[in-house]
Order: structure tokens, then C-alpha cells, then sequence
């Protein structure tokens, strides 16, 4: 399962560097990135994808017949996300479902039965990242509209998005809480979702006291710790329950 995430993230990663090379290098933001700076050439970066890509297929099929059944339409998804900008504003949500398949993947790969548990946690994840990408995309508002990209800040505006984002991470807390409901858990996964709830609102406060000038805190480190927050906590809960 290792195997098989870092395979599919390098491959969605180098497609999107190799698929935004253009863009990129117009974008101040991001004309320091590998391919636009000519430290790793368009080739190399599709050939690197490519590698990727046939990698995560063998490593799913390892995984049991419905891992090997399902692995090309989600490298289908991750990787079609690089050309979502051009068509719809709802590119965020794109990337939220395709990261949102990984825990689903997981629960399969265990030989785990789909249900209301791994549903809402998929939910959760996809609202989470929908939440903290919009933010993350404030900073090429301008840009996204004078290059004809689409996105959630440059459809409806800075307030627009800000509202979009926060009701996105309501439904990320609300989904975790779901998910715990389901699946039986203790006291110490309400915790978990209590934490994470504090700090997604950090995350929203951050952003909307200081603007742009805190992203990366807002979008690196408060994310960080939400994953690490929940992990230790749930990890605990099964512990202990």
C-alpha cells in the first residue's frame, strides 16, 4: 500500500508539473518550479509519470483483485486533474475526490467491506482538502482570470471563496464525526474530531485576519498537524476502546 501511494502521488505530481509547464512559467508564483526553471526538462517529467503510473498499477494489482480492477480508473481521476482548471471552477473538489480515494483504496486493499464508516471518511477528506486548496488558490486569483483558468476564488471572488472554504471544512468535521458514529468508536476519536475541528477554525481565522501574507502556515503547517492530530488520536482511540 506504501508503494502504491508514493507511486500514484509521484506520478499525479510530475503529470501536473509536465501538464502546467506553460502556465507555470508565466506565473511568478510558480516559474521556480523544476520544469519552468529547466532543472528537470517536460521530457523528463512525463517519462517520469509514465514510470509512475505503470508502477502503481503493478503495486495495486498486488493488492487483491478489486485494487487491481479500480487502479486505472483512479489514475485516471488523479491524473485528469491537471487539465481540470481549463474546463471547470470545481477543480478543487477534483483533487479533494482524488485524494479522498486513497483511504478508500486502503479499506479495500484490507480486504475491508465498503460501508457507511469508509463513506463518510472519504467525504471528510475530500471537504478537508476542497477547504485548504481554495485557500491555497487565493493567491493566483488574478492570475488564474487573466490566463482563462477556472477556479472557486477567480468564479466568485476572495469573499466567495472564503465562505465556500469554510462550509467545506463544516462538512469535514461533520463527515469525521459521521464516521465515528458509524464505525463504533470511543471517546478519544471524539477528541479527534473535536481537535480537528479547533484547528480547521484556526486555519479559517488565519486566513481571514491576515490574508495572503500567512498561506503558508495556513495551508502547510495547520494541515500538518491536523493529519498528525487525528492519526494519534485514532490511534489511540483503538487502543483504548
Amino acid at each position: 500500500m506504501v508503494a502504491s501511494m508514493v507511486s500514484a502521488r509521484t506520478s499525479a505530481m510530475a503529470f501536473n508539473r509536465w501538464a502546467d509547464r506553460d502556465f507555470d512559467a508565466k506565473n511568478p508564483r510558480t516559474r521556480t518550479r523544476h520544469v519552468p526553471a529547466g532543472t528537470v526538462s517536460a521530457r523528463e517529467a512525463l517519462a517520469l509519470a509514465a514510470c509512475s503510473s505503470v508502477a502503481f498499477l503493478v503495486f495495486a494489482a498486488t493488492l487483491g483483485l478489486w485494487p487491481a480492477v479500480l487502479a486505472p480508473g483512479v489514475l485516471a481521476v488523479l491524473l485528469g486533474y491537471s487539465y481540470a482548471k481549463r474546463f471547470t471552477w470545481g477543480a478543487h473538489a477534483w483533487l479533494g475526490v482524488a485524494l479522498a480515494l486513497a483511504p478508500g483504496g486502503a479499506w479495500l486493499a484490507m480486504g475491508a467491506r465498503p460501508g457507511g464508516g469508509i463513506l463518510a471518511l472519504m467525504v471528510a477528506v475530500a471537504g478537508w482538502l476542497l477547504g485548504f486548496d481554495i485557500l491555497y488558490s487565493l493567491q493566483d486569483e488574478g492570475f488564474d482570470r487573466e490566463a482563462g483558468l477556472q477556479s472557486i476564488p477567480a468564479r466568485f471572488g476572495t469573499r466567495g471563496a472564503l465562505r465556500i472554504s469554510a462550509g467545506a471544512h463544516v462538512i469535514t468535521v461533520a463527515a469525521l464525526a459521521a464516521c465515528g458514529l458509524s464505525l463504533h468508536r470511543g471517546p478519544t476519536f471524539a477528541v479527534a474530531v473535536a481537535t480537528c475541528a479547533a484547528l480547521l477554525a484556526y486555519e479559517q481565522s488565519l486566513v481571514r485576519r491576515h490574508g495572503l501574507e500567512v498561506i503558508n502556515k495556513a495551508f502547510f503547517d495547520v494541515n500538518a498537524w491536523v493529519s498528525i492530530a487525528f492519526f494519534a488520536l485514532v490511534a489511540a482511540d483503538h487502543f483504548v476502546s
